[in-house]
């Protein structure tokens, strides 16, 4: 699996500490890594398909102080789809309002059809970018249906579900922004904690510190706005358990047979 690590603020966090922590865990996360740091509307990534480890970039780009209220980081445990740029997250999208989407997954989509409309469309081959797809082909037909850009609790209420659709059978641990609110997703059990405090929420696939981190609800879409929960949503039942079935999958796909 891959690790996720966000930040959603009221004010800007130092976060240079937890970053090289997080970092360090690319040793057994090789196949790429990336960070979102998010500005108003705008976004600006930065990823490289090499372990975090021996970047010279990322190693240059740590050395100074990282403050943001928010963002999103990421490294890769390949499964599906090669060690290119293309294929490292975070992915970005924006839907037909002109709004900047930017997603970050750990897991893998094992079973889920309606996705492969979307694999001639994406830029690289990741199950995870398909997602994205498909999210924003969803929220565009809303906002067509309704004429107008969308609230926050409409679009929550299209991820919620989208989340259902795809979760059940599939590993679907999730990093979202919009702009406004971030979005955390996680259904495979103790794989994404939250350290929450009165002014910010910082998301983790494992504890960075000794800090008080807890394990975010499972089988629930979760969504965060400056720091503070605002939405939650449906209990979709679909945990994702390992099995030997999928496992052979992964197998099959990574060897290319």
């Amino acid at each position: 699996m891959c690790e996720l690590f966000g930040v959603t603020s009221v004010d800007p966090v130092d976060v240079d500490i937890l970053l090289h922590r997080f970092y360090d865990h690319s040793h057994k996360h090789p196949n790429g890594w990336g960070l979102a740091i998010f500005r108003g509307s705008s976004v600006n990534i930065e990823k490289e398909p090499v372990a975090a480890y021996r970047s010279s970039y990322l190693r240059h780009r740590l050395f100074h102080k990282i403050k943001a209220d928010h963002m999103i980081a990421h490294i890769r445990l390949a499964t599906i789809g090669s060690e290119d740029y293309e294929n490292c997250h975070p992915f970005v999208r924006q839907d037909r309002s002109g709004r900047t989407w930017t997603l970050a997954h750990n897991g893998t989509i094992f079973h889920c059809s309606s996705l492969d409309h979307y694999i001639h469309e994406q830029e690289g081959r990741t199950d995870s970018e398909r997602v994205l797809c498909h999210i924003i082909a969803e929220l565009d037909c809303e906002i067509q249906e309704q004429g107008r850009e969308l609230t926050a609790e409409e679009r929550f209420h299209v991820l919620d579900r989208v989340i259902c659709q795809i979760a059940p059978q599939n590993k679907l641990n999730l990093l979202i922004y919009d702009g406004e609110l971030m979005y955390v997703h996680t259904n495979y059990n103790g794989s994404l904690f939250v350290k929450q405090s009165a002014h910010s929420a910082i998301f983790s696939t494992t504890p960075l510190d000794f800090g008080p981190w807890q394990p975010l609800p499972l089988n629930r879409l979760c969504a965060y706005q400056n720091g503070r929960h605002r939405f939650t949503g449906t209990d979709h039942k679909g945990e994702y358990k390992d099995n030997r079935k999928d496992m052979e999958f992964l197998f099959l796909d990574y060897s290319g047979l």
